[in-house]
């Protein structure tokens, strides 16, 4: 019985950068299959998706989604049947820099890409395929939650290296919680207080805005609401879904393990990534 091949994914907005990393990986590992090629975060993130590659090497530094924002997302998003891919970072980040992937144990290329470093990691990636994978929800979200933890903290240490005085300036500048949002229903501007919303979900290019009454679209993305609203009184469940506590009616969990919501005077469910479980972790 013949194996699966090991596949990968290269995101990488610099076609000449990219196509040398094909190439060198053409050489070193000939049995490995690239089965897709993204120039930019947010088709990075679709095709892997799509695609569901072993192994998934991201720019740091992409339009749209960043690597680190994408990597984010997989972990999210990754379907539970299946086991998280690999990520590598690939960046232009200097030595002082990268001290935070190797503090997180996350593999990383320094661009150009060296084949004597590169050799090294698919050595490391070829060990790391050839462990038993274990599909248990129950692993795999604990995979998840751990490759968000790390990420979190290289974002926070990539932050202090490049702007030292970055936590000061956060605290001076915080954020004053929002009362009230303006949205729109086609050309009508409405002005919604905070404490009617059941829940914000980002659709395309919007967020949808979803009170008892009514739903609203405004264009703030969900990562840039999250600092006005009250963490005490919003709960993010999802990375497009952020629900206000005290409007959750019921949590049931699926024969698949995951967390569903209900909410009181609205009738669509609400599902809880695994990243977000440790709410409900008494369930």
């Amino acid at each position: 019985m013949m194996s699966k091949p090991i596949t990968a994914l290269i995101a990488e907005d610099e076609p000449l950068l990219a196509q040398h990393l094909r190439q060198e990986l053409a050489l070193l590992w000939p049995d490995l299959q690239i089965t897709a090629h993204a120039a930019d975060g947010t088709s990075a993130l679709q095709q892997a998706l799509q695609h569901l590659p072993n192994l998934v090497f991201l720019d740091i530094r992409m339009p749209g989604l960043s690597g680190l924002e994408v990597a984010h997302a997989l972990a999210e998003d990754w379907p539970d049947d299946h086991t998280l891919p690999h990520i590598v970072f690939v960046t232009a980040y200097d030595q002082y820099a990268l001290q935070a992937f190797d503090a997180q144990a996350l593999d990383y290329l320094l661009k150009p890409v060296q084949r004597a470093r590169l050799a090294r990691t698919v050595e490391r990636l070829q060990l790391a395929l050839s462990a038993p994978a274990d599909l248990s929800h129950s692993a795999q979200a604990a995979s998840a939650q751990q490759l968000s933890t790390s990420l979190n903290q290289i974002e926070q240490a990539l932050a202090k290296q490049i702007s030292p005085n970055a936590s000061l300036q956060a605290v001076s500048q915080a954020t004053p919680k929002l009362q009230a949002i303006q949205a729109s229903v086609g050309t009508v501007l409405h002005r919604v207080p905070v404490a009617d919303v059941l829940f914000f979900a980002a659709a395309d290019k919007y967020v949808r805005v979803v009170t008892q009454e009514r739903e609203y679209l405004i264009r703030t993305p969900i990562k840039a609401l999250l600092p006005q609203l009250d963490a005490d009184q919003f709960w993010q469940i999802h990375r497009s879904t952020v629900v206000q506590a005290s409007a959750i009616a019921q949590a049931s969990r699926d024969a698949q393990g995951k967390i569903w919501l209900r909410l009181k005077h609205h009738p669509e469910p609400l599902v809880v990534s695994r990243l977000h479980t440790d709410l409900f972790k008494a369930m």
